[in-house]
């Protein structure tokens, strides 16, 4: 059973809020935070990069597990926006952390990446592929943004996330129900249409571009169709659920999804307000900030869910048995 023993986040130190964009485009803080329940974001300095958050995310979750990175058997990262083309960022973060022991890939499936990325990690500890990961999202977002569009500039924000998941034979739950799920044919619902190795048709631009109505309706809808896929075969109900952690992309979806889920507001992490949309890092953080708060603890049933570009969408049910998993290896 693969179980998470630790977690960690980062964000850069510049907060941008709300006034700002007030002070060129056409928007005020109230209409910003009304329709995306956004107030501030975290904007990730010139000279730092995905990897620089990943290590710094990565290194608190190894710290909160009371590992080493050279005891790692491989890093995952979830990121839409890596530092070069080629080669991953992964490899980079392996290099700065001194794991030498460990493979390190990329995964994106952009907001998504983070629930696809821990999927990946309950399966390689199910089949004894690996007994140890770092599972990273990170992402500078900033870098994909045109500040001149309201639809999108005021959304996103920067930041890192980070768990550590190992096998655990004491354990009896942990990484439980993950359901992953995609739909190629929305692929310009959100997309950047430069940047990769297609030059024709479409401008190359470096910039994000997103249909907000189309993408809000079939996120609310393909939320809760996945949530309610891992909740039924898990056996689950939705009260059962002691929090429900999601992507943080937008307030209306988050209420949508807990009304349709009946679950109350203290069962539902919130923290767009203060980072906006992280893209790949909004669920480690928001789950970062979830366990030092207090608000997850041993035997707490958490329910983890998100929606991206793609489209990806996808959910996971876990126990959080980390302390089991300490006491196991001391």
């Amino acid at each position: 059973m693969g179980v998470i023993t630790g977690t960690g986040s980062y964000a850069p130190a510049r907060i941008m809020t709300n006034d700002e964009f007030a002070a060129y485009l056409e928007t005020s803080d109230a209409w910003i935070r009304e329709r995306t329940g956004i107030r501030e974001r975290r904007i990730a300095a010139p000279e730092e990069a995905t990897s620089d958050l990943a290590v710094s995310a990565g290194l608190k979750a190894l710290e909160s597990a009371g590992l080493e990175a050279v005891s790692l058997d491989g890093i995952l990262l979830a990121t839409a926006t890596p530092d070069l083309l080629f080669p991953s960022t992964a490899c980079l973060v392996q290099a700065r952390l001194g794991a030498d022991k460990a493979f390190a890939f990329d995964l994106n499936a952009v907001c998504s990446g983070f629930v696809y990325a821990m999927s990946v990690a309950k399966s390689m500890i199910e089949s004894r592929a690996a007994r140890r990961l770092l599972v990273i999202g990170s992402e500078v977002m900033s870098r994909a943004l045109d500040w001149s569009d309201r639809g999108t500039c005021i959304l996103f924000g920067d930041g890192a996330g980070a768990v550590v998941v190992e096998a655990s034979e004491a354990a009896s739950k942990g990484l439980e129900t993950f359901r992953l799920r995609a739909d190629g044919r929305y692929w310009d619902m959100i997309h950047v249409p430069g940047g990769g190795s297609r030059r024709s048709g479409e401008e190359s631009s470096p910039f994000i571009r997103m249909k907000g109505g189309e993408t809000f309706k079939m996120a609310v809808r393909s939320l809760q169709e996945s949530v309610m896929e891992v909740l039924s075969s898990s056996g689950v109900s939705p009260s059962e659920i002691d929090l429900l952690v999601p992507h943080q992309a937008n307030i209306r979806i988050i209420d949508a999804l807990a009304t349709r889920l009946g679950l109350p507001p203290e069962k539902v992490m919130v923290n767009i307000d203060r980072y906006g949309n992280t893209s790949a890092a909004s669920v480690p953080v928001a789950l970062d900030e979830a366990v030092r708060s207090g608000r997850i603890s041993e035997g707490s049933r958490v329910l983890l869910t998100a929606f991206g570009a793609g489209v990806t969408w996808g959910s996971g049910l876990l126990t959080w048995e980390a302390e089991t998993q300490k006491r196991s290896r001391s």
